[in-house]
């Protein structure tokens, strides 16, 4: 066998299990997903209020689907954008609120007056008891390319949290 026969075989062996690995990778990615459409999210956000309350935190709501770039873009953008990020784990529990044609949530979306009105992604910011304090329109945080602003959500994310509403701060 000549050394380009042994080559040619040996690259293609290597893109078979260089395909092979990507493809298993690829799979992967698609079994998680941002968005449950089967979750109890009445449970869920009930979860998220206990451990914002013991951790004392405030839950934010992604309300979005699977199907929503800039929903997947958010949580992307608010995992690698370092002070978003701290802010982030700082002072909420983050729960995705799932909205598509498998499970459009209709009964908790009534609950927190309509917030799809605003489209996808909106972000619903609850107290430690369940409260919906603030509701946000995700167009408004935007860069106006593809991502979000970082100086717009870490602001806010930061007026909106725990330590911004505590009353001794505003008490002279």
């Amino acid at each position: 066998m000549t050394m380009n026969k042994k080559r040619i075989r040996f690259l293609r062996g290597l893109v078979t299990v260089l395909l092979f690995i990507l493809s298993t990778l690829d799979l992967t990615a698609q079994e998680k997903k941002l968005y449950d459409p089967s979750a109890n999210a009445k449970a869920d956000i009930a979860a998220a209020i206990r451990k914002a309350a013991a951790e004392n935190k405030f839950v934010l709501i992604q309300a979005g689907g699977n199907w929503c770039k800039w929903c997947l873009e958010f949580a992307r953008f608010a995992q690698v954008d370092p002070v978003v990020d701290s802010v982030m784990k700082s002072s909420f529990v983050w729960y995705h609120l799932n909205w598509s044609k498998e499970n459009e949530n209709l009964d908790i979306f009534k609950q927190y007056h309509f917030p799809q009105r605003f489209g996808f992604p909106v972000f619903l910011v609850l107290n430690q008891r369940g409260e919906l304090i603030h509701t946000q329109n995700s167009e408004y945080l935007e860069n106006g390319n593809k991502s979000y602003d970082s100086k717009k959500v870490a602001s806010f994310l930061e007026m909106w949290s725990p330590a911004a509403l505590e009353p001794a701060k505003y008490n002279r």
